[in-house]
């Protein structure tokens, strides 16, 4: 019982999931919105098991001084700041919480994502090594897009910007527009399968 029941709601609730998108009924839309507000609920709590879960492990990793134990540290420092000031000053445009946020949170994120410059500036560098016909092309349209990209493009040849415009719209996107249909294939497949029950993963089985 303790795998059935939890395959049968999930079979319920995905199947009326289904059924609203393709059934615009009121009374069907009215059960959708319900269930949607109980995910959100089921949602929150999960939020909660997922802040008590980084406690209890970097908590661990720091009684037990493994690896990187330092850095577990300022971690949950900040969990807990950010909690506190979140519960008891309350999140909106001025307060503690809003001005963390902004001015520590916010420039932190930014500087993770601007190093990943670098890691895409080798992986293009390695990928750039011509040695087969794919690769060249690849080069030679990565020039071309990034110095269409740029004014010295236009100044070097007056008709870059455009062909440049070309690659992004017509084989870049045809090629993402594939890579997008087989996603949501993926996707579509993996919800049947997990509506049916033969996707398991999230009760602990094979």
């Amino acid at each position: 019982m303790k795998k059935e029941v939890p395959l049968l709601i999930t079979a319920i609730f995905g199947s009326f999931m289904v059924i609203d998108y393709f059934v615009p009924h009121p009374s069907v839309s009215a059960v959708g919105e319900t269930l949607q507000q109980w995910a959100i609920i089921v949602i929150s709590f999960s939020y909660v098991l997922g802040v008590a879960n980084i406690a209890r492990v970097n908590g661990e990793k720091i009684s037990k001084r493994s690896r990187d134990w330092p850095f577990a540290i300022p971690l949950l420092m900040g969990l807990a700041f950010m909690l506190g000031v979140g519960i008891f000053g309350g999140i909106g445009e001025r307060t503690l919480f809003n001005d963390f946020f902004l001015y520590a949170y916010t420039p932190m994120s930014g500087t993770m994502f601007s190093l990943l410059a670098f890691f895409i500036a080798s992986a293009a560098f390695r990928s750039f090594r011509v040695r087969t016909l794919e690769a060249g092309l690849l080069a030679v349209a990565a020039v071309i897009v990034m110095l269409g990209r740029v004014p010295v493009g236009a100044e070097i040849w007056d008709k870059l910007p455009g062909i440049a415009d070309w690659i992004n719209n017509v084989p870049q996107m045809a090629a993402k527009r594939a890579i997008l249909i087989g996603a949501a294939l993926g996707a579509i497949s993996t919800g049947l399968k997990i509506i049916l029950g033969l996707e398991r993963n999230y009760l602990g089985g094979e």
